[in-house]
């Protein structure tokens, strides 16, 4: 979980690591591409790897919840590294290192959230473009340019488009091995993802329209895919994602919403936890109003995507049922 800091630090953390990190990188990532090429197909395995045929792929993704993913769609036939996977770590304020740096050189894929979510990651990508390697930005898959709720993985259509689209590249770039990357699609979406696809489906049947609360703008993509109806400001949302201070305006409408119980439940980012956030979620307590909480990147770290979120679906599915006894 992060330790809640200020609003004026986090913001202050972010615009350093924007300035900072690319200075130190460019450096190590003009020495990697003397010596570390990248092509867009897969090389010739070598005798140590007893494999025939080609070596895996080399994919990097900014974040684990996108590499999780990534790692399952391309089973034996892709090694994939996420930069961000500490639980502790803020995507916003990321600084990379010179290794995350040697990582991006050398790759054959990456995949960046985008949309102004993760913009160390685009520096990253810019200091060494690599002619042949392609590079996913989830953001431009989805139609969505920076000033957009970047939170896409909690969109479940999203999910669906970002696992489309990882499954098409890696036949493009190992065109030997398309009829294993349509296997792992389909095991993945019809049978690791059914549980997800099933709670997800019936909440909505089930909860569409009911109004709910939130502690930031991550929840909104998820609310929107589940039916129900967000009735806290989009201003506040955004200002407690982008660590900036919420108008008194609307954290006056929060605590009359909270007072007169005009929403059911509340969901929290438990790894963004503000001052303002706290106050809220305690006076939601204090009101009865059931709680659900989310996080930002996978928990525990190490668990794959599916679990964590069926996890956190499960929690708000248990919230709505309390709150509505349905």
């Amino acid at each position: 979980m992060r330790t809640a800091i200020s609003s004026h630090a986090q913001t202050r953390i972010r615009t350093a690591a924007g300035s900072t990190a690319v200075v130190v990188l460019i450096a190590a990532l003009s020495a990697c591409s003397t010596s570390s090429g990248t092509s867009g197909t897969k090389g010739a395995a070598s005798p140590a790897d007893g494999k025939g045929g080609s070596a895996p792929l080399h994919v990097v993704a900014a974040e684990n919840f996108w590499g999780s993913i990534a790692q399952q769609l391309g089973g034996t036939h892709a090694d994939v590294k996420s930069i961000i996977s500490n639980p502790d770590a803020d995507p916003h304020a990321y600084e990379p290192t010179a290794a995350d740096g040697r990582t991006v050189a050398t790759a054959q894929y990456t995949i960046v959230n985008g949309i102004g979510y993760d913009a160390w990651a685009d520096k990253l990508l810019s200091a060494n473009p690599g002619s042949g390697r392609t590079d996913l930005k989830v953001g431009d898959l989805v139609g969505l340019k920076p000033g957009g709720n970047p939170h896409r993985w909690y969109s479940p259509d999203d999910v669906h488009k970002v696992i489309e689209k990882i499954t098409g590249d890696y036949k493009k770039l190992d065109p030997a091995d398309a009829a294993y990357f349509d296997a792992q699609k389909k095991t993945y979406e019809e049978q690791t993802l059914a549980p997800y696809n099933k709670l997800v489906a019936d909440i909505k049947a089930r909860y569409a329209g009911t109004p709910i609360g939130a502690s930031e703008s991550i929840v909104t993509p998820l609310s929107e895919g589940l039916g129900l109806r967000m009735l806290t400001p989009e201003s506040f949302l955004g200002a407690i994602s982008e660590g900036t201070d919420p108008t008194a305006k609307d954290k006056s409408a929060i605590d009359a919403q909270i007072k007169n119980k005009q929403i059911k439940i509340y969901v929290y980012n438990s790894q963004n936890s503000t001052p303002d956030v706290a106050a809220q979620v305690k006076a939601v307590k204090a009101a009865g109003i059931p709680v659900a909480t989310v996080t930002e990147t996978l928990t525990p770290a190490g668990a794959s995507f599916q679990d964590w979120q069926v996890r956190q679906l499960k929690d708000i599915e248990k919230a709505l049922a309390l709150a509505t006894g349905k």
